[in-house]
């Protein structure tokens, strides 16, 4: 395909999902949502990324309550998705999910130590990281993980490495209540990531899109595929709503990161132009694309400002 504009194609296109807190048995969460539904919708809008992602990594609360039954139902929606797309999973432990359940029923286990695990992509390090508590919904991690990540950290990765992990170690404003709940002595944590090669920090557990950064290093925070929280509710301290269901695209280039939110519910198109477009594009020079694309008065640009087309 053509390059457009002054950038090559991204390295590495990962898929930053969280959240889906499956139910067994076909459960509605709170009685309402749907959660399986949501799990496939992203899976779906997901199929249609163009480059497809080389990982799937899912951040944390994968089981509403832990249940064997919806980490099973978990495999049997995402793995086929994911193999179709040429695409590793990366699961990762949050406060809903139970260590010993999600150690057996996702990777065949008899194991309730902290779910700290790595993978390789094409030259990019992804590491999973344990930040859960047993019995709690706030996050910790131990002095034997931060002396087990410097460890792993210590060796670069020749495309650099992510960090994904529940809950996210950033300042929360918008959800005091998840002050509450949040990743304890993130300092620490901090300190460890200090001067590595770690470029992005992905996390959920919010259940809404947030972006800050640790030691000049990029946190992605996920929305979720069930709920989503109303970061400016009326008169409630905490305000769970059924919209605004989303996931995360991370694409990964030499020297930055590019973090793109997907609804999961697309809205009503008001103006496009169909992909028969891109065949006149690709018998253009660039300069002849971008004055297509660019002057206010190119058939491109009058065609957008009338009816839809397809």
């Amino acid at each position: 395909m053509k390059q457009l504009g002054q950038h090559a194609p991204p390295r590495h296109v990962i898929a930053h999902l969280s959240d889906p807190h499956l139910l067994a048995g076909g459960v509605r969460q709170y009685g309402a949502v749907d959660t399986e539904a949501g799990l496939r919708l992203s899976l779906e809008r997901l199929a249609r990324v163009d480059p497809p992602p080389q990982a799937l990594v899912f951040t944390g609360d994968l089981a509403d309550k832990a249940e064997p039954a919806a980490y099973a139902r978990l495999r049997e929606i995402v793995e086929p998705a994911a193999a179709a797309m040429g695409a590793v999973v990366v699961w990762v432990i949050g406060n809903h999910d139970e260590r010993a359940d999600y150690a057996r029923e996702l990777f065949g286990q008899a194991s309730d130590e902290p779910q700290d695990r790595v993978h390789e992509v094409d030259g990019l390090r992804i590491i999973s990281l344990d930040s859960s508590v047993p019995g709690y919904h706030h996050g910790e991690l131990s002095d034997e993980q931060l002396a087990w990540l410097a460890d792993v950290l210590a060796t670069p990765a020749e495309h650099g490495t992510l960090i994904a992990l529940h809950h996210p170690p950033i300042p929360l404003p918008m959800l005091r209540a998840a002050e509450l709940i949040e990743l304890l002595d993130q300092d620490r944590f901090a300190a460890v990531v200090r001067g590595t090669d770690v470029r992005g920090i992905l996390a959920g557990h919010l259940h809404f899109s947030t972006y800050s950064l640790v030691e000049g290093i990029p946190v992605s925070v996920a929305s979720a595929s069930c709920y989503t929280v109303d970061p400016t509710p009326v008169d409630r301290f905490v305000s769970g709503v059924d919209g605004g269901q989303a996931f995360t695209m991370v694409h990964a280039y030499a020297d930055r990161l590019v973090h793109t939110i997907v609804p999961l519910v697309p809205g009503p198109e008001v103006s496009g132009i169909g992909l028969d477009i891109m065949e006149a594009i690709e018998g253009l020079s660039v300069e002849e694309a971008r004055e297509l694309a660019s002057s206010k008065t190119s058939p491109f640009n009058t065609q957008l400002e009338g009816d839809v087309t397809t």
